[in-house]
């Protein structure tokens, strides 16, 4: 079709040079277009600037058909299109627009000449407005107007190349889009897919998504577009440099823009047209300075347990280990389908170091591979390298830790299978307070926690979190919450009396805002959608509409006899030398430390005999814990060291 409406034109330029010829006082000068003679300005003078017969309307058809009607196309737009282009398509056109340019060095179209190529007259309104700035042509990217210095008829048309590559058959995607847009995979279906789908097929094209952790909302996007028969272009909103360049690609390939996630300094308005579908996502609240186009709004929530778990197995069919359950695995991760798509990438790459099958190592590690890395600057990473072996606790405060995890593990069946979702706007988060005090064990347990659900932990201190400036704590605070919200880990908050403190009554402004920091914790810890545990080791001082809110409290005891005597155990390990003289018995019966301090002592031990060079042995101990003593203020006396007392005063001495 393209070519045929080109050979049309070729005839109405063959009419148009030979009525130049006619006119030409010296057609055969060969600097003609270089100089302008007196003979030159006389015929000027006496003859018009009437058009060139007009063209035969004929619709368009094919690919230049279809970008038409997306486009909004009139006949005349269709037309001077491809005047336009004809230089881009046939190098002749080159030399017949140098021609009739009167200007060999001009060999594009000038808009003169294209309304006049077009049987419009150059000063027709109607022809004129085909080209400006709101113009079809222009405003879609399909006709680029330079030249802007000059006067508006010697202004040269230029098409793009994407669209001229389209329309002579190439479906590859603008170079201008590389680093900003990519196209998505087969889409999967996706839960109210088929609500946005219903939406968009009546006429709405301005869809937002709200998204929340793990709800895949470029991936429901994608799946309603392909529902209403419209293939996506994703656009990346923080990386995108050129919107009309995206409008054009949607329009070229009829399909419709997933742009996100967008924040509040985002503009929608460049990427809006009638024909164009327009779905945009982002972690909050619709704003109305985006555009004054009212949007069809939508909540991505998580993606379902068993569409999650349908997309492990479909990734990795073939590749998983024996008896290794996704289910299992993966069932407290909260990705989205694009994520679980590069986690599954990314264990099928990890188990090819082992023996190439995927499994519940590779499994989790993929996993914890699509955590943002942005929480990482403003808390503390720990990856879990102890088990529930390693605790040493009452078998009470351990059963209140395994319901934790079990909480954690079994949340999407409690609360969405079994719709046990509670009100008041809470998340979907697991919160546990641990109270106790130094050293009781509570940052272990929370890193055995994570250890046993295949997550990090993340530590914040939140000593250093309070600021001074009035509202300033609270912002450290959204920008924890905001950046937890995209990692799979248990979020472990030290020193949470720092700001959970008992709201008092205000006496003055330090009161206000003190309790205001604290009913915005009570908020946003409602709201929260991961795992987070807060340590303190004086439970007295938080606040108790607080504590009501927490799914699990534990407080922490200070070890008896017996778990002092399994914590030296298990702290000098199976792999430190022991002398025969070792007496555990001893220690746990004579000295009460909490396990930190227990575990701070060993390790002491075992440096004191590595620079003995000789095995462990209870002058290491006792001197050990007299050092330990020391640096808790206690006095060494002989009620405690007993027969071993001279030996810890010589150890210190010494």
């Amino acid at each position: 079709m393209i070519f045929e409406r080109m050979a049309g034109l070729e005839r109405r330029i063959r009419v148009a040079v030979a009525a130049r010829r006619a006119t030409d006082p010296n057609p055969d000068d060969p600097f003609r277009g270089l100089y302008l003679s007196d003979e030159v300005i006389e015929a000027l003078l006496d003859g018009g600037r009437e058009p060139f017969a007009p063209f035969t309307e004929t619709a368009a058809d094919g690919r230049l058909g279809r970008l038409a009607a997306r486009a909004q196309l009139s006949e005349v737009d269709v037309e001077l299109l491809l005047v336009a282009l004809a230089p881009d398509v046939d190098s002749r056109f080159e030399q017949f627009y140098g021609y009739l340019n009167d200007d060999v060095t001009r060999r594009r179209a000038t808009i003169g000449l294209a309304l006049r190529l077009c049987g419009l007259p150059e000063a027709s309104p109607g022809g004129r407005s085909r080209l400006d700035p709101g113009s079809p042509l222009v405003r879609c990217g399909l006709v680029t107007v330079e030249d802007s210095e000059r006067p508006l008829l010697s202004r040269a048309l230029r098409v793009p190349d994407r669209v001229g590559a389209h329309l002579l058959g190439d479906d590859r995607p603008d170079p201008l889009l590389t680093d900003f847009v990519t196209l998505p995979r087969d889409p999967v279906r996706m839960p109210g897919d088929d609500r946005l789908a219903r939406g968009i097929d009546r006429g709405v094209r301005l869809v937002y998504l709200r998204e929340h952790p793990g709800g895949g909302a470029a991936e429901l996007a994608a799946a309603a577009l392909a529902r209403a028969g419209f293939p996506a272009l994703l656009v990346e909103a923080g990386r995108m440099t050129d919107p009309l360049a995206v409008t054009r690609e949607a329009l070229l390939r009829g399909a419709g823009i997933v742009v996100g996630p967008i924040d509040a300094q985002f503009t929608l308005e460049k990427l809006l047209h009638d024909e164009i579908p327009v779905i945009a996502y982002g972690s909050g609240a619709w704003e109305p300075r985006w555009t004054r186009t009212p949007p069809l709004q939508h909540d991505a929530v998580q993606v379902p347990f068993d569409v999650r778990v349908a997309l492990w197995r479909t990734e990795l069919d073939g590749k998983l280990a024996s008896g290794t359950d996704p289910a299992e695995v993966t069932a407290h991760f909260v990705l989205g389908p694009t994520q679980i798509s590069r986690a599954a990438s990314a264990a099928a790459v990890s188990a090819l170091a082992d023996d190439g099958k995927v499994g519940v190592t590779h499994l989790r590690a993929g996993a914890r591979s699509q955590n943002a890395g942005g929480l990482q600057r403003l808390a503390r990473r720990i990856e879990p390298a102890v088990t529930w072996q390693d605790l040493v606790l009452p078998v009470q405060i351990t059963a209140l830790l395994q319901e934790l995890a079990a909480r954690a593990k079994h949340r999407d069946r409690v609360i969405d299978e079994w719709r046990m979702r509670p009100g008041g706007g809470r998340g979907r988060g697991v919160t546990a307070l641990f109270a106790g005090d130094s050293g009781t064990g509570k940052t272990m347990s929370a890193e055995v926690i994570a250890a046993s659900l295949g997550l990090d932990l993340y530590t914040v201190n939140l000593a250093t979190v309070v600021d001074k400036y009035v509202g300033e704590t609270e912002k450290n605070l959204e920008r924890i919450f905001v950046e937890a919200a995209g990692v799979n880990g248990v979020l472990l908050f030290d020193e949470a009396d720092a700001i959970f403190g008992k709201r008092s009554e205000v006496r003055d402004a330090h009161d206000r805002y003190a309790n205001i920091e604290s009913a915005y914790l009570l908020q946003r810890m409602e709201s929260f959608d991961g795992i987070a545990v807060l340590a303190t080791n004086l439970r007295a001082n938080l606040d108790d509409a607080f504590t009501r809110r927490l799914d699990v409290i534990v407080d922490f005891p200070l070890p008896d006899a017996d778990l002092r005597r399994g914590l030296w155990d298990r702290c000098l390990g199976s792999c430190v030398p022991r002398s025969s003289d070792v007496d555990l018995d001893f220690l746990a019966e004579s000295f009460e430390l909490a396990g930190g301090h227990i575990r701070s002592a060993a390790v002491t031990a075992a440096y004191l005999a590595a620079a003995a060079g000789h095995v462990v042995g209870m002058v290491e101990l006792i001197g050990a814990v007299a050092r330990e003593y020391r640096k808790l203020g206690r006095l060494v006396g002989p009620r405690e060291f007993g027969r071993y007392f001279e030996l810890a005063t010589e150890r210190l001495v010494g």
